[in-house]
């Protein structure tokens, strides 16, 4: 159970840190698109208007839950806006300190996800692949296809947390393989404690 735990650690750590590399550096770039200065400028404050007395949330807009907001939703442009009526830091110390905490839990789910599979380092590896791989097509490129989320922004998603879910699992394997081999004798056949 240490050698899980010790693996899920890590691989959480390597989750988070493949994560900073897609999200915490100019890379980050590649997923979004950017608006003027005075556009967003101009977007801010009709937000700041048009939001605030509901607060923080995400608005689908124009709401299609009225008959006008069909029409209008039907004819574009629509938006799903994830708001928040404060401001915060670019860099959050407090999101990046919560950020890694929640790598570490998910790296020790991964890691005990790793301990039920059975098999070698080879099965655990593939169960990694398939499992971000199913994990990632239906959480982020669902969106794309469900709910028209543009594909840019979903596919660099999707491919960075499939390689961070991976570089979790995988090192949680690895870390994991030295477990199994010790409790093989010689001739490979494992040994009864």
């Amino acid at each position: 159970m240490f050698k899980t735990l010790l693996g899920g650690l890590i691989g959480g750590v390597a989750m988070y840190l493949v994560g900073f590399i897609f999200w915490g550096t100019p890379l980050s770039a590649l997923a979004f698109h950017r608006a003027e200065s005075a556009a967003g400028s101009n977007l801010q404050a009709a937000l700041a208007q048009a939001l605030t007395p509901s607060g923080t949330g995400v608005y689908v807009i124009p709401d299609p839950a009225t008959a006008q907001g069909t029409i209008l939703y039907g004819k574009g442009p629509v938006a799903t806006v994830f708001y928040n009526n404060s401001g915060f830091p670019v860099t959050d110390a407090g999101a990046l300190i919560g950020g890694l905490i929640l790598a570490l839990v998910v790296g020790i789910v991964i890691a005990l996800m790793l301990r039920l599979a059975s098999g070698d380092l080879g099965g655990r590896a593939r169960a990694t692949v398939l499992f971000a791989l199913a994990a990632v097509l239906w959480l982020h490129v669902g969106q794309a296809v469900f709910n028209h989320a543009p594909w840019g922004y979903i596919l660099y998603l999707a491919f960075s947390d499939f390689a961070a879910l991976v570089a979790a699992g995988l090192v949680a394997a690895k870390i994991m393989e030295s477990r199994q081999a010790a409790g093989s004798d010689a001739t490979g056949e494992a040994t009864l404690h």
